[in-house]
């Protein structure tokens, strides 16, 4: 009589999107992919293209980047549907009859930026009944709207910087007031899309007409835009992980951004195409800073009311003082990333953590917690 095995638990690896990190989410699916133990779960990796098709990742996908180009979600495969109350993938190949690919336990989704990490693909999830890695609906769109953010941390008691949230309406037909309140900050300032992370669209203005040029080109990615006064300081980086069962989440050791070459500060070019950062970990700060920054960096977690794994940013001024910059719900999420880099130098490597949040994931009850 031949021994019956309990079947895998089922991941569905999603990645892509419709926004501008596209490729970042490809980048880090290509990592979790690599590191999933396949001896104790059966992976389907799905692809959102870029219009929006979900399909079924094939062999002929390419999750790195080659001769400078950025990888992309390759359209060419079945088109997929998600059945809601079931948590089943159905294929829909052109012309073919649907073919129902099973039930899926769990859903990875390694993606960033807006109709992603904003809490639109958690909904979806939790209409359909499917567990996920990471943190729910409200966390997420909290944690994608820095302005939100900010309010939310700054209710929570934590320091955040002065800043100006410009919307739509409000660039468009009251310009003025709006240049007023932001030159009230004083020179220089960072001026970035409200809901979009990767470093994209991000600039810094010395002067009126630099502003309304950063301000446009952040327009270009989000119609909200954040302006932010510019903080001398380092940038002090702390990976955030949920604990299984009641206990309280656990911070890992900071480590501190080093932007090298003619960056002024940590953009897209630098974190992605020309290497031009790395991290060093654990930071260089007073060991009662660090655990200052540590506390801090669960505290916004909490205040957040996150789940899985968030990346808080800080900066350590030059006087001492610590002030969160933001929290990103999913962060960067390749091996090299800096919050796997910080797990790994805190005594998490990367496929563990890959683990655990999937464990994670697998404990939690699909609807309200």
């Amino acid at each position: 009589m031949s021994e019956q095995h309990e079947p895998l638990p089922r991941v569905a690896v999603v990645f892509g999107g419709r926004n501008s990190e596209h490729a970042v989410s490809v980048l880090g699916a290509g990592s979790v992919l690599e590191a999933i133990d396949r001896s104790k779960y059966e992976v389907v990796p799905i692809g959102i293209a870029q219009d929006g098709r979900w399909v079924l990742a094939s062999g002929e996908q390419r999750y790195g980047i080659e001769s400078g180009e950025l990888p992309a979600v390759d359209a060419a495969s079945a088109t997929l549907a998600l059945t809601s109350g079931s948590g089943s993938l159905v294929a829909y190949d052109p012309g073919s009859i649907p073919v129902e690919l099973g039930h899926v336990d769990v859903v990875f989704p390694v993606m960033h930026g807006p109709f992603a990490e904003d809490g639109t693909i958690q909904g979806l999830l939790e209409m359909a009944g499917v567990r996920y890695v990471g943190s729910g609906v409200l966390a997420s769109s909290v944690g994608m709207d820095k302005a939100y953010m900010k309010m939310v941390l700054a209710a929570s008691g934590l320091p955040v910087g002065p800043y100006v949230a410009i919307r739509d309406r409000d660039w468009r037909t009251d310009r003025g007031r709006v240049l007023k309140e932001v030159q009230e900050l004083g020179w220089p300032v960072f001026v970035k899309p409200a809901r979009a992370g990767s470093s994209q669209g991000i600039s810094k203005a010395a002067d009126l007409e630099e502003l309304e040029r950063a301000i446009e080109l952040a327009r270009e990615h989000d119609p909200k835009v954040l302006v932010e006064a510019a903080i001398t300081g380092r940038e002090i980086e702390c990976a955030v992980l949920e604990s299984p069962g009641d206990e309280a989440p656990r911070a890992s050791v900071p480590g501190e951004v080093l932007v090298h070459g003619d960056h002024e500060f940590f953009d897209f070019e630098a974190k992605y195409i020309g290497n031009d950062m790395s991290l060093s970990v654990p930071a260089d700060i007073p060991e009662e800073t660090a655990e200052q920054l540590r506390a801090m960096a669960v505290r916004a977690f909490e205040a957040l009311g996150c789940e899985g794994l968030s990346r808080v940013d800080f900066f350590y001024t030059t006087d001492g003082r610590l002030v969160v910059n933001e929290i990103n719900t999913m962060p960067g999420f390749t091996a090299m990333s800096v919050a796997p880099q910080l797990w790994a130098a805190t005594g998490v490597p990367y496929p563990e953590l890959v683990d655990r949040l999937i464990q994670l994931a697998l404990r939690r009850s699909p609807g309200l917690r």
